[in-house]
């Protein structure tokens, strides 16, 4: 099978990079991306032969020349400042290393030619101040997921909605929504599970649509989620730091992208989002990464999207219950209310080693507790 011809190149490179990983599982990630397995080893191929330029589809012109003039390399330095206006004299150092260039300058000597030609913004380059890192150990231990907001689109508007790796900081997903609801969610979610598999574990806020304000946090999106194996996790309210990562990819893409581009329709913001989601993971270098880029450090869970839901099943020492309506359960007389989003749904309830209290299951999540010891309401 073909790849998509509106991005080609941009998929090729990232196969690449993702089959270039330890333990890489090369046929599983040909199926995900939609091309047989001699197409897919035969970019590797050329990929290791030529890097990136064996992957296009004619020759082109080498990157670099061995008797390239400094006004060359200006040059070559400001067409990418140009094309990475929000790019610092790091990233860019970075970059030319990437493409292949040899003697490129220091940072210090990248921010002076900018400056040079009138390419500094004055608001950039703001005082960073030293934090600590924290980071899961492996890839897919951790999606962080939000929406970026939203900005008119008459005659509706724009959610972007931004789903990161947290060891890697590779973006699985941004995704032009015309609203915030969980069916458009789960769409996103399951194209990104179809091409980079289950996670662990996903984190996000306590808003709408995978979060609730009522007595449950759990909604009918983060059932769904459950039911595929993945434990969802809650930031603290007021605490957006939990979800660090994906705050500061939000304020990346607004700097590089929304402050930038200009779009009339969802389809065409879409093409800018998949655009430069390409160039945020397999181009720019990242200093967390340590100027790495966030696809070298990224592999595909092996655990596939199952098109079906699995059966929901409890061992042969639960006690199980069946929701009720508004949320409730009952048992020995005692109500317990577990969240509407369970409505028709079975629960489990386990005993614990306290005598009287039990632990009440969803699937392979404990969502609470009963205890028979306490005073009835």
């Amino acid at each position: 099978m073909p790849w998509r011809i509106s991005s080609a190149m941009s998929q090729r490179h990232e196969f690449v990079l993702l089959a270039a990983q330890p333990n890489a599982n090369i046929r599983e990630l040909c199926r995900r991306f939609g091309i047989s397995p001699p197409t897919g080893y035969k970019w590797l191929a050329r990929f290791a032969t030529a890097g990136a330029a064996g992957l296009v589809d004619q020759s082109r012109r080498p990157h670099h020349s061995p008797q390239q003039t400094a006004a060359e390399m200006e040059t070559t330095i400001t067409n990418l400042r140009q094309q990475h206006p929000a790019w610092g004299g790091r990233k860019l150092q970075q970059r030319l290393r990437d493409l292949g260039h040899h003697d490129w300058p220091a940072p210090s000597t990248i921010t002076s030619i900018l400056a040079r030609h009138d390419l500094l913004d004055a608001q950039e380059s703001p005082k960073h101040r030293a934090f600590q890192r924290f980071e899961h150990a492996a890839p897919n231990d951790l999606w962080q997921m939000d929406f970026k907001g939203d900005f008119a689109l008459p005659p509706g508007r724009c959610y972007p909605l931004t789903i990161v790796d947290d060891h890697s900081r590779f973006a699985v997903t941004l995704q032009a929504c015309s609203r915030n609801t969980k069916n458009l969610v789960q769409q996103a979610l399951i194209q990104t599970f179809r091409r980079y598999g289950l996670p662990t574990r996903i984190s996000c806020d306590n808003g709408s649509p995978w979060g609730s304000a009522g007595r449950s946090h759990y909604t009918q999106l983060a059932i769904w989620l459950m039911r595929l194996g993945i434990v969802v996790s809650y930031a603290r309210p007021h605490h957006p730091q939990t979800n660090g990562k994906d705050e500061r990819f939000n304020r990346t893409f607004e700097l590089e992208v929304l402050r930038y581009q200009r779009a009339s329709t969802l389809a065409h913001w879409q093409q800018h989002f998949d655009a430069w989601r390409y160039v945020y993971n397999n181009e720019r270098p990242h200093e967390a990464l340590h100027m790495k880029v966030p696809a070298t450090r990224y592999q595909p869970s092996a655990r596939a999207y199952p098109e079906q839901l699995p059966a929901i099943e409890y061992g042969p020492a639960d006690t199980v219950r069946k929701v009720r309506h508004a949320g409730h359960i009952k048992y020995q007389g005692r109500d317990l209310h577990v969240g509407s989003a369970f409505y028709g749904l079975h629960v489990a309830l386990r005993p614990t080693t306290t005598d009287g209290l039990f632990a009440v299951f969803f699937c392979h999540v404990q969502i609470g507790r009963l205890d028979l010891s306490a005073t009835a309401n």
